[in-house]
């Protein structure tokens, strides 16, 4: 995972999944597979994670100038 983007982690999680779907490797080979899927998915949520919290909210103040507001993603929902 040392210098891998989001997006290749993504698409090795998807790999992994279909090799393990097909049933091929042995049992070994498969828990090797999967160790590596669960590591890759926990830096896939970590990366989203740390994402989620840089995203500011925009909304207009009082003055009609634009005033950052942390994103709550309940926010989102209710509107």
């Amino acid at each position: 995972m040392e210098q891998m983007t989001f997006e290749q982690a993504l698409r090795r999680v998807e790999q992994i999944v279909h090799d393990l779907e097909t049933g091929d490797a042995p049992l070994e080979q498969s828990m090797k597979l999967y160790e590596e899927a669960a590591a890759l998915v926990r830096f896939c949520t970590v990366t989203l994670e740390t994402a989620r919290q840089k995203i500011v909210k925009l909304k207009k103040g009082e003055d009609g100038a634009p005033v950052e507001e942390p994103f709550d993603r309940a926010d989102e929902l209710d509107e």
